[in-house]
């Protein structure tokens, strides 16, 4: 058995299961300041309260198995990323605060605010943090040779903007499975153009990409490879198409599914595009990858943690099911 395949597919499943669900809370949170109401407010932050914590499982797992697992483009990656993980993890700190103090507060204003800048903030760093990942890092002596806004590229602040503009989307959908009445209205309304910019920026990124890298532009579209890769295209414009119809139709829970294979078609596009590397152009998983006795020791562990993670997660949603209503919120 390859260890190093199994660790990352461990990462990678960690990584897609927060993106996708804490996406859609931090989701809500981005589309905060334009609720129709306050009342309206009041039922979004009751719709994500009792599984918000619970989601960030997921960034931990991902986080640990990228030390642990592939300790040489940890080191590598966090120089590089430093400032845009601080930013990540401090507007993250916000949100936490915001569903502790908000309930209690007189100013529930000033908890709106932060609610909301720190949702956008955590959303917008997570993309940056992605396109740096996708175009490289400067590597002198296998060291990150960058400054600290090395960072910082008009790719990168587009994944950004394109990742705020996904989660928004899967908070729409979200909020449509939820609620019902003017909110649930207003959730239809607000989805089809962030829709419609999501798939944008999926076409954008898919040009932009194999442009700025020959390499990648060979992966995609070299023959016999043009062929192979063909249906992920297809299938992304398939459930564009999907998406959009199941909004018009008002359909409940098909917005959200769909959304979500979008994202995980576009998670599984940009695998394709930097394998077999975890460092573009520099580490491959395997050049990377700690010895095969730390492999198994970590995968022990993961093979322990994950079906009570996966439990605990299950159960929490089952638990919490169904709309909410005027009334509920956080305790």
């Amino acid at each position: 058995m390859d260890l190093v395949l199994l660790a990352a597919a461990v990462m990678a499943f960690a990584v897609a299961m927060y993106v996708l669900l804490d996406g859609f809370d931090l989701g809500v949170g981005i589309l905060f300041p334009f609720a129709p109401d306050d009342a309206a407010r009041e039922r979004m932050l009751a719709s994500v309260a009792p599984v918000w914590d619970g989601n960030e499982t997921w960034l931990v797992l991902g986080g640990v198995t990228l030390f642990a697992a592939f300790p040489l483009a940890y080191s590598v990656m966090l120089p590089a990323l430093y400032l845009g993980i601080i930013l990540f993890l401090t507007a993250l700190v916000f949100r936490g605060v915001v569903f502790e103090f908000r309930p209690r507060s007189t100013r529930k204003h000033v908890w709106n605010a932060a609610f909301s800048a720190g949702s956008m903030l955590a959303a917008f760093a997570q993309g940056i943090v992605l396109g740096t990942v996708v175009e490289g890092f400067e590597l002198v002596d296998g060291r990150y040779a960058g400054g600290p806004f090395g960072f910082l590229s008009p790719f990168t602040l587009m994944t950004g903007v394109a990742l705020v503009t996904g989660y928004a989307l899967l908070g729409a959908t979200w909020l449509i499975i939820k609620t019902e009445g003017a909110l649930q209205d207003w959730s239809y309304r607000t989805a089809r153009p962030l829709g419609l910019a999501l798939l944008g920026f999926i076409a954008l990124v898919s040009l932009w990409t194999p442009l700025a890298e020959p390499a990648i532009a060979a992966r995609w579209f070299r023959w016999p490879n043009l062929l192979y890769l063909s249906p992920v295209p297809i299938a992304t414009a398939a459930l564009g198409w999907g998406l959009w119809t199941s909004l018009r139709a008002r359909r409940e829970r098909a917005p959200f599914v769909f959304s979500v294979l979008l994202f995980l078609l576009a998670f599984a596009g940009l695998a394709i595009s930097i394998w077999p590397y975890i460092v573009p152009r520099h580490y491959t998983l395997w050049d990377a990858a700690a010895q095969r006795s730390s492999l198994a020791f970590i995968l022990t562990g993961v093979a322990i943690l994950l079906p009570l993670v996966l439990g605990y997660t299950w159960h929490t949603y089952r638990i919490f099911r169904g709309k909410v209503r005027d009334g509920d919120g956080y305790h």
